[in-house]
């Protein structure tokens, strides 16, 4: 008997894996996420979650159909959550910001500042200032806020601060990456600042990964502190553009922000908050982050479906109240560039905001190159069950070409300015 037990036992073994064995898993097939209940409820919390975002409607959603008069209450109503949401610090009697260092530069200087927002933090920044403009000339003025892994050195054409920083690319490649030496010889004065995190602002990356840096241990802690990355930088990025509205070389009725990328996010915040800025570069396509997360569903052979942003894109209740499309289209009347496109169901809601605030003229699009001369996607609800590269494809994206613009934002710039 125990000798048939112990051989029944392992033929059982057997059987279960070869039943595993023969189990395969189709990536592909569980790319639409869908309740095998009747009543549409599921035990997947992921289910739960998924369905959850498919029947969040933003408060603050943009409606083509507003009337002027209901246009501007929307807008100030959007002003008033942005600012509930990003919570910036009301403190008085900050330090003021010092100048640590000028170099001469062909047909320019760099001053390297130093401001102290918080009582514990101290950013530095950089200003590139064209010969000629004084105070008895002085000049528009753009902030640069740089995209993911670069650094405010990188955007200025100046010395990393240390050989780990910067793109890596070398030559023209390295050269598309310089947005405010650009600007300069356009005779603006360009300011520059690091994302948190990065940079200057990073931690020990400079030994170790960087560019690539560990942002996600600082939005880790600023949520853990009731704020957010994006909380966080928006304000840092305020104090300094504050501080430019101070300068007497600067025309604080011609402030303009440019933003790269990661660096689109505190363009809008600050966009929608300030009223006083004139004109922004969004260097970014244009998306729905909210439909990013429900269509952003295949699998990977380890059936771990994809999360298209990471932490320091999260801000709590961000999506309860708009989304990116709304964001830009609250900018109206003012100057908008996009310089790569997006999906033109979502651009087309700017367009008829700004055809609302009474000038269509003041939102200027342009695609990537791969999509400028034909047909592109256009889809009312983009399918679920994509991955990235698909995703991409479908909301006309070339990744490999996102950088700055410079070609259609020049040219726009001098429209803009003169």
């Amino acid at each position: 008997m125990k000798r048939t037990g112990k051989y029944g036992l392992l033929l059982l073994l057997l059987l279960a894996t070869g039943l595993a064995w023969g189990q395969t898993f189709n990536p592909k097939a569980h790319g639409v996420i869908r309740s095998e209940r009747a009543d549409g409820r599921f035990y997947s919390s992921r289910g739960v979650v998924h369905a959850m975002l498919k029947n969040n409607v933003p408060k603050y959603a943009f409606n083509p159909g507003f009337t002027p008069g209901e246009f501007k209450k929307w807008q100030q109503e959007l002003r008033t959550a942005m600012g509930r949401l990003m919570k910036h610090p009301q403190l008085s009697n900050l330090p003021a910001p010092q100048l640590l260092s000028t170099v001469r530069r062909d047909g320019y200087r760099v001053e390297k500042w130093e401001a102290y927002p918080l009582p514990e933090c101290v950013t530095s920044f950089l200003v590139l200032i064209p010969d000629g403009v004084t105070e008895a000339n002085p000049a528009p003025g753009i902030l640069c806020i740089p995209g993911s892994g670069e650094s405010k050195e990188t955007q200025a054409g100046e010395p990393e601060l240390s050989p780990k920083f910067g793109s890596g690319d070398t030559g023209a490649e390295a050269e598309r990456w310089v947005v405010a030496v650009p600007y300069v010889k356009k005779d603006l004065v360009a300011v520059v600042v690091d994302n948190p995190g990065a940079g200057e602002a990073s931690d020990l990356e400079r030994y170790t990964t960087a560019p690539d840096y560990n942002y996600e241990a600082v939005a880790r802690y600023l949520l853990e502190l009731d704020w957010s990355y994006l909380g966080y930088s928006s304000y840092i990025d305020m104090h300094v553009l504050n501080w430019m509205k101070r300068q007497p070389v600067i025309r604080n009725d011609r402030l303009i922000v440019c933003g790269f990328s990661l660096g689109t996010e505190p363009l809008m915040v600050m966009g929608v908050l300030d009223p006083d800025i004139y004109a922004f570069v969004y260097n970014d396509f244009l998306c729905r982050t909210l439909e990013r997360m429900i269509v952003l569903t295949e699998p990977d052979e380890n059936g771990r479906r994809p999360f298209p942003n990471s932490i320091r894109h999260l801000i709590p209740g961000f999506l309860k109240n708009f989304d990116f499309p709304d964001i830009v289209a609250s900018l109206a009347p003012r100057p908008v560039i996009c310089p790569e496109g997006g999906l033109d169901r979502d651009l087309d809601l700017v367009r008829k905001a700004y055809a609302i605030a009474g000038k269509p003229e003041n939102i200027t699009i342009y695609h990537y190159a791969k999509f400028a001369d034909r047909a592109r996607g256009n889809y009312e609800r983009l399918p679920e069950g994509l991955n990235r590269d698909l995703y991409f494809e479908l909301t006309n994206v070339d990744p490999p070409r996102h950088d700055v613009k410079m070609n259609v934002v020049l040219p726009w710039l001098d429209e803009v300015l003169k």
